[in-house]
Protein backbone atom coordinates (compact mmCIF):
# COMPACT_ATOMS: atom_id res chain seq x y z
CA UNK A 1 0.00 0.00 0.00
CA UNK A 2 1.03 3.31 -0.83
CA UNK A 3 2.43 5.32 1.54
CA UNK A 4 -0.03 8.46 2.80
CA UNK A 5 0.30 11.81 2.40
CA UNK A 6 -1.84 12.82 4.40
CA UNK A 7 -1.59 13.87 7.94
CA UNK A 8 -1.65 11.69 10.54
CA UNK A 9 -4.89 11.21 13.13
CA UNK A 10 -2.23 12.84 15.62
CA UNK A 11 -1.76 15.92 13.29
CA UNK A 12 -5.07 16.33 12.30
CA UNK A 13 -6.42 16.44 16.38
CA UNK A 14 -3.61 19.03 16.91
CA UNK A 15 -4.59 21.06 14.33
CA UNK A 16 -8.38 21.06 15.33
CA UNK A 17 -7.75 21.63 19.02
CA UNK A 18 -5.84 24.88 17.55
CA UNK A 19 -9.27 25.57 15.45
CA UNK A 20 -11.57 24.75 18.36
CA UNK A 21 -9.79 27.80 20.81
CA UNK A 22 -11.57 30.09 17.97
CA UNK A 23 -14.70 28.68 16.63
CA UNK A 24 -18.02 29.24 19.48
CA UNK A 25 -19.75 26.71 20.85
CA UNK A 26 -22.65 27.30 18.60
CA UNK A 27 -20.35 26.94 15.08
CA UNK A 28 -18.48 23.07 16.52
CA UNK A 29 -21.43 21.51 14.72
CA UNK A 30 -22.90 22.10 11.14
CA UNK A 31 -25.47 20.31 9.38
CA UNK A 32 -25.01 18.46 6.49
CA UNK A 33 -27.97 16.43 5.11
CA UNK A 34 -29.78 16.33 7.45
CA UNK A 35 -26.72 14.84 10.23
CA UNK A 36 -24.58 16.93 12.36
CA UNK A 37 -20.43 17.08 12.52
CA UNK A 38 -18.44 18.54 13.87
CA UNK A 39 -16.74 21.90 12.28
CA UNK A 40 -13.64 21.34 12.77
CA UNK A 41 -12.68 18.46 11.28
CA UNK A 42 -14.81 17.39 8.45
CA UNK A 43 -16.47 19.90 5.59
CA UNK A 44 -19.41 20.27 3.22
CA UNK A 45 -16.78 20.72 0.64
CA UNK A 46 -14.94 17.62 1.63
CA UNK A 47 -18.51 15.52 1.78
CA UNK A 48 -19.51 17.02 -1.50
CA UNK A 49 -16.02 15.47 -2.85
CA UNK A 50 -16.75 11.95 -1.42
CA UNK A 51 -19.84 11.65 -3.89
CA UNK A 52 -17.02 10.67 -6.43
CA UNK A 53 -14.91 8.68 -4.37
CA UNK A 54 -13.14 6.07 -5.89
CA UNK A 55 -11.71 3.13 -3.66
CA UNK A 56 -8.42 1.81 -5.09
CA UNK A 57 -8.07 -2.46 -5.25
CA UNK A 58 -6.10 -2.13 -2.40
CA UNK A 59 -7.97 -0.22 -0.05
CA UNK A 60 -9.33 -1.58 3.32
CA UNK A 61 -12.20 -0.20 4.36
CA UNK A 62 -13.67 0.22 7.93
CA UNK A 63 -17.24 1.72 8.66
CA UNK A 64 -18.64 1.59 12.03
CA UNK A 65 -20.73 4.26 13.83
CA UNK A 66 -18.74 6.45 16.88
CA UNK A 67 -17.69 4.64 19.34
CA UNK A 68 -17.95 1.03 18.25
CA UNK A 69 -14.37 -0.26 17.74
CA UNK A 70 -13.33 2.30 15.06
CA UNK A 71 -9.74 2.99 16.22
CA UNK A 72 -9.55 -0.16 17.43
CA UNK A 73 -10.41 -2.07 13.87
CA UNK A 74 -7.64 0.55 12.55
CA UNK A 75 -4.93 -0.23 14.88
CA UNK A 76 -5.87 -3.99 14.02
CA UNK A 77 -5.68 -3.72 10.22
CA UNK A 78 -2.06 -2.11 10.73
CA UNK A 79 -0.84 -4.31 12.86
CA UNK A 80 -2.37 -7.39 9.84
CA UNK A 81 -0.77 -5.64 7.10
CA UNK A 82 2.87 -5.38 9.12
CA UNK A 83 3.22 -8.56 10.46
CA UNK A 84 2.61 -10.07 7.41
CA UNK A 85 4.80 -7.32 5.29
CA UNK A 86 7.11 -7.75 8.46
CA UNK A 87 7.83 -4.02 8.43
CA UNK A 88 6.40 -0.91 10.04
CA UNK A 89 3.78 0.01 7.37
CA UNK A 90 1.93 3.55 7.18
CA UNK A 91 -1.67 3.35 5.95
CA UNK A 92 -3.69 5.71 4.51
CA UNK A 93 -6.03 7.73 6.76
CA UNK A 94 -9.21 5.83 6.61
CA UNK A 95 -11.69 8.56 8.23
CA UNK A 96 -14.11 9.00 5.41
CA UNK A 97 -17.76 8.39 4.56
CA UNK A 98 -18.98 7.76 0.90
CA UNK A 99 -21.71 6.16 -0.62
CA UNK A 100 -21.36 2.87 -2.42
CA UNK A 101 -20.46 0.28 -0.24
CA UNK A 102 -19.96 -2.49 -2.95
CA UNK A 103 -16.60 -1.34 -4.48
CA UNK A 104 -14.54 -3.00 -2.46
CA UNK A 105 -14.18 -5.31 0.70
CA UNK A 106 -15.17 -3.73 3.91
CA UNK A 107 -15.26 -4.58 7.77
CA UNK A 108 -18.40 -3.41 9.51
CA UNK A 109 -17.88 -3.25 13.20
CA UNK A 110 -21.27 -2.66 15.52
CA UNK A 111 -21.41 -2.67 18.79
CA UNK A 112 -24.67 -2.94 20.98
CA UNK A 113 -26.59 0.81 21.46
CA UNK A 114 -26.56 1.07 25.07
CA UNK A 115 -22.66 0.54 25.70
CA UNK A 116 -21.88 2.30 22.72
CA UNK A 117 -24.15 5.62 23.89
CA UNK A 118 -22.35 5.27 27.51
CA UNK A 119 -18.73 5.67 25.31
CA UNK A 120 -19.92 8.26 22.59
CA UNK A 121 -21.17 10.53 26.05
CA UNK A 122 -18.28 10.44 27.73
CA UNK A 123 -16.02 10.92 23.92
CA UNK A 124 -17.84 14.27 24.01
CA UNK A 125 -17.22 15.62 27.59
CA UNK A 126 -13.25 14.71 26.51
CA UNK A 127 -13.30 16.29 23.24
CA UNK A 128 -13.04 19.88 22.94
CA UNK A 129 -14.05 19.90 19.34
CA UNK A 130 -17.44 18.80 20.54
CA UNK A 131 -20.27 20.63 22.38
CA UNK A 132 -20.20 20.39 26.25
CA UNK A 133 -23.62 18.57 27.41
CA UNK A 134 -24.21 19.20 31.36
CA UNK A 135 -25.40 15.50 31.81
CA UNK A 136 -25.76 12.25 30.82
CA UNK A 137 -29.54 12.80 30.99
CA UNK A 138 -29.73 15.41 28.65
CA UNK A 139 -27.18 13.55 26.34
CA UNK A 140 -29.43 10.29 26.16
CA UNK A 141 -32.56 12.79 25.04
CA UNK A 142 -30.11 13.61 22.13
CA UNK A 143 -28.88 10.41 21.42
CA UNK A 144 -31.83 8.51 21.46
CA UNK A 145 -33.15 10.85 18.64
CA UNK A 146 -30.29 10.87 16.69
CA UNK A 147 -29.63 14.37 17.35
CA UNK A 148 -26.02 13.74 17.81
CA UNK A 149 -22.87 14.39 16.22
CA UNK A 150 -22.76 11.94 12.63
CA UNK A 151 -26.32 11.04 13.73
CA UNK A 152 -28.72 8.10 14.53
CA UNK A 153 -27.08 4.73 15.59
CA UNK A 154 -30.46 3.41 14.69
CA UNK A 155 -30.95 5.22 11.55
CA UNK A 156 -27.12 3.97 11.15
CA UNK A 157 -27.20 0.02 11.82
CA UNK A 158 -30.67 0.10 9.62
CA UNK A 159 -28.62 1.16 6.61
CA UNK A 160 -26.17 -0.89 6.57
CA UNK A 161 -28.58 -3.50 7.40
CA UNK A 162 -29.60 -2.94 3.50
CA UNK A 163 -25.95 -4.81 2.63
CA UNK A 164 -25.22 -6.84 5.34
CA UNK A 165 -25.44 -9.82 2.43
CA UNK A 166 -23.00 -8.08 -0.01
CA UNK A 167 -20.03 -10.36 -0.42
CA UNK A 168 -17.96 -7.83 0.25
CA UNK A 169 -18.92 -6.32 3.53
CA UNK A 170 -18.20 -8.58 6.61
CA UNK A 171 -20.12 -7.79 9.80
CA UNK A 172 -18.93 -8.32 13.21
CA UNK A 173 -19.79 -7.14 16.71
CA UNK A 174 -17.26 -5.45 19.59
CA UNK A 175 -18.74 -7.79 21.82
CA UNK A 176 -18.02 -10.95 20.29
CA UNK A 177 -14.04 -9.16 19.31
CA UNK A 178 -13.70 -8.64 22.80
CA UNK A 179 -14.77 -12.19 23.94
CA UNK A 180 -12.72 -14.15 21.28
CA UNK A 181 -10.69 -12.14 19.76
CA UNK A 182 -8.53 -14.71 18.00
CA UNK A 183 -11.29 -16.19 16.33
CA UNK A 184 -12.50 -13.02 15.13
CA UNK A 185 -9.32 -11.76 13.84
CA UNK A 186 -8.63 -14.76 11.93
CA UNK A 187 -11.91 -14.28 10.08
CA UNK A 188 -10.62 -10.25 9.55
CA UNK A 189 -7.81 -11.07 8.00
CA UNK A 190 -8.95 -14.29 6.25
CA UNK A 191 -11.87 -11.85 5.03
CA UNK A 192 -9.32 -9.33 3.48
CA UNK A 193 -7.19 -11.94 2.36
CA UNK A 194 -4.43 -11.08 4.23
CA UNK A 195 -4.51 -14.82 6.18
CA UNK A 196 -2.45 -14.99 9.38
CA UNK A 197 -0.42 -17.90 11.05
CA UNK A 198 -0.99 -18.58 14.82
CA UNK A 199 1.92 -17.08 15.65
CA UNK A 200 0.81 -13.88 13.65
CA UNK A 201 -2.13 -14.19 15.72
CA UNK A 202 -0.49 -14.10 18.64
CA UNK A 203 1.95 -10.69 18.05
CA UNK A 204 -1.22 -8.84 16.81
CA UNK A 205 -3.06 -9.37 19.54
CA UNK A 206 -0.40 -8.70 21.81
CA UNK A 207 -0.55 -4.75 19.87
CA UNK A 208 -3.69 -4.32 20.15
CA UNK A 209 -4.51 -5.43 23.71
CA UNK A 210 -6.64 -2.58 24.77
CA UNK A 211 -3.93 -2.01 27.04
CA UNK A 212 -1.22 -2.06 24.65
CA UNK A 213 -3.76 0.72 22.68
CA UNK A 214 -4.11 2.77 25.49
CA UNK A 215 0.06 2.94 26.63
CA UNK A 216 0.06 3.94 23.14
CA UNK A 217 -2.52 6.53 22.81
CA UNK A 218 -0.39 9.40 23.42
CA UNK A 219 1.78 8.64 20.32
CA UNK A 220 -1.35 7.88 18.06
CA UNK A 221 -3.73 10.23 19.24
CA UNK A 222 -1.92 13.12 21.15
CA UNK A 223 -2.92 14.60 25.11
CA UNK A 224 -6.85 13.33 23.86
CA UNK A 225 -5.42 9.12 23.53
CA UNK A 226 -7.72 8.98 26.76
CA UNK A 227 -10.70 10.06 24.92
CA UNK A 228 -10.36 7.00 22.86
CA UNK A 229 -9.32 4.14 24.73
CA UNK A 230 -11.49 4.90 27.94
CA UNK A 231 -12.95 1.75 29.36
CA UNK A 232 -14.21 -0.76 26.02
CA UNK A 233 -16.27 -2.92 28.72
CA UNK A 234 -19.14 -4.69 28.29
CA UNK A 235 -21.99 -3.68 29.90
CA UNK A 236 -21.02 -0.36 30.83
CA UNK A 237 -24.40 1.07 30.12
CA UNK A 238 -25.63 -0.24 33.62
CA UNK A 239 -23.71 1.78 35.72
CA UNK A 240 -25.37 4.94 34.59
CA UNK A 241 -28.78 3.88 32.31
CA UNK A 242 -32.43 4.41 34.05
CA UNK A 243 -34.63 1.43 33.71
CA UNK A 244 -36.79 4.09 31.58
CA UNK A 245 -33.77 4.78 29.66
CA UNK A 246 -33.15 1.49 29.18
CA UNK A 247 -36.75 0.94 28.31
CA UNK A 248 -36.56 3.47 25.62
CA UNK A 249 -33.56 1.99 24.07
CA UNK A 250 -35.58 -1.48 24.18
CA UNK A 251 -38.45 0.18 22.20
CA UNK A 252 -35.77 1.66 19.04
CA UNK A 253 -34.07 -1.41 19.07
CA UNK A 254 -37.56 -3.36 18.49
CA UNK A 255 -38.97 -0.60 16.17
CA UNK A 256 -35.48 -0.97 13.81
CA UNK A 257 -33.70 -3.59 14.40
CA UNK A 258 -35.51 -6.42 15.33
CA UNK A 259 -35.44 -8.89 13.14
CA UNK A 260 -33.23 -8.12 11.18
CA UNK A 261 -29.79 -9.44 10.45
CA UNK A 262 -27.95 -7.00 12.18
CA UNK A 263 -29.96 -6.98 14.69
CA UNK A 264 -29.68 -10.57 15.80
CA UNK A 265 -25.80 -10.46 15.34
CA UNK A 266 -26.07 -7.68 18.06
CA UNK A 267 -27.19 -10.34 20.74
CA UNK A 268 -29.54 -7.60 22.39
CA UNK A 269 -31.15 -10.08 24.71
CA UNK A 270 -27.93 -11.16 26.28
CA UNK A 271 -26.22 -7.87 26.34
CA UNK A 272 -28.81 -5.03 26.20
CA UNK A 273 -31.19 -6.61 28.89
CA UNK A 274 -30.85 -4.83 33.05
Amino acid sequence: MAQSKQKTDREMLLDALQSTKKTSAEDLLFNYKGILYPSTICSKEMFGALETFEARDDDLLIVTYPKCGTNWAVQILHEVVSVIKNQEVVLDQPMIEFGNPQTIEILMIIRNPKDTAISFFNFYKSMPVLPTYESWNLFFKDFIHGNVCFGSYFDYIVEWNKHVDDKKVMAVTFEDMKIDFPTQLKKISEFFELPLTEEQICTVQSRTSFKSMKEKSEDTHGKLGDAFFRKGQIGDWKNLFTEEQSKEVDTKFQQYLAGTKLGELLNYAKYCKM
